[in-house]
């Protein structure tokens, strides 16, 4: 059977996930969040201290793992059984997240619990490398970004809604320098997939960017 996918790759705070997990609902798809497995990889290995350049040793954590994906009005996550879910979405586990993702034996590791997602009726599938090279023959496939200082703004209202500590100045400086490393990487780098539709949320209400994403659906 041909299950139908629909990525949605983007940069960090081009609102992916809110647009992806609401389109999924919408559908009645499965979703799967790639940032959150990266995200669950980079908490359960700062947890173990693991040095994040000891590619080995990251690897055997990934094989390791327990993960559970509960996706609600929120996304729940729970690594070996334990809701990690307010730790995803700060600094620390972000810039972890985006050095161990340059890895290429992690990536590996990981490519298959991605693939795993594409069940009927359909997947949404949101992250950096979804249209190009987890799910190269996905039948739709869209490109989200907007620029860094809106990207920045919306991290920083996020994390405070959440009672986290946060710091515009160098939230901006974070995704500034994640942009850099996710883009020149060597091994699938974020890069919009060919014929991707590309939409720049800058200017754009939720509910346009996810109307226009349904248009080609």
């Amino acid at each position: 059977m041909n299950v139908p996918v629909l990525t949605i790759d983007g940069p960090s705070g081009a609102g992916k996930g809110t647009v992806s997990r609401a389109i999924a609902k919408k559908l009645g798809w499965n979703y799967l969040d790639s940032g959150s497995i990266y995200r669950s990889l980079a908490i359960a290995t700062l947890d173990q201290n693991i040095d994040l350049h000891d590619e080995a040793a990251v690897v055997k954590v990934a094989q390791q793992m327990k993960l559970a994906f509960e996706c609600n009005e929120e996304l729940i996550v729970k690594l070996d059984d334990i809701d990690i879910t307010s730790r995803l979405a700060t600094e620390e586990t972000g810039s972890a997240a985006s050095q161990i993702a340059a890895l290429p034996d992690v990536r590996g590791a990981l490519m298959e619990k991605q693939r795993d997602f594409q069940k009927s009726p359909g997947l949404v599938a949101d992250g950096r490398d979804m249209g190009t090279v987890v799910f190269p023959e996905a039948q739709y496939k869209v490109f989200l970004t907007a620029d860094a200082a809106t990207r920045a703004e919306r991290r920083y209202k996020q994390l405070i809604e959440k009672g986290i500590c946060a710091n515009l100045p160098q939230i901006t400086q974070e995704i500034e320098l994640r942009d850099r490393r996710d883009s020149e990487r060597s091994i699938a780098p974020l890069a919009m997939a060919e014929g991707a539709l590309y939409i720049d949320s800058s200017s754009l209400s939720i509910a346009t960017v996810i109307n226009e994403i349904l248009r080609i659906v």
